[in-house]
């Protein structure tokens, strides 16, 4: 066998490995919809990649930046919801959805 037949037998099936690999993280990633703070804390709205659930991840004020979350939540329904939530147990508004 030549020395070319051989690299397309072997490098061929690598290389798709390696892209099927890489699209199916690329799939599954969450996206940052909004951020923002209240009180004495900051979050940022997270949404997964079909809008169907999202959650927030949740900072002192004075955290830095890198530093991981204080907490992430559970899954919501809606951007309504998450951000319900923060402004009632966190931001420590008094909304009538608080009650």
């Amino acid at each position: 066998m030549k020395l070319t037949q051989i690299l397309k037998i072997a490098v061929i099936p690598v290389l798709s490995g390696f892209t099927f690999v890489s699209a199916s993280n690329t799939a599954l990633a969450d996206y940052l919809n909004s951020q923002g703070s209240g009180g004495d804390y900051r979050y940022e709205l997270w949404s997964s990649d079909d809008n169907s659930r999202y959650y927030l991840k949740i900072w002192l004020y004075e955290a830095s930046p890198t530093s991981s979350p204080h907490t992430t939540t559970r899954g919501f329904d809606s951007t309504r919801e998450a951000l319900i939530y923060f402004d009632c147990n966190y931001a420590k508004r008094n909304l009538p959805e608080c009650r």
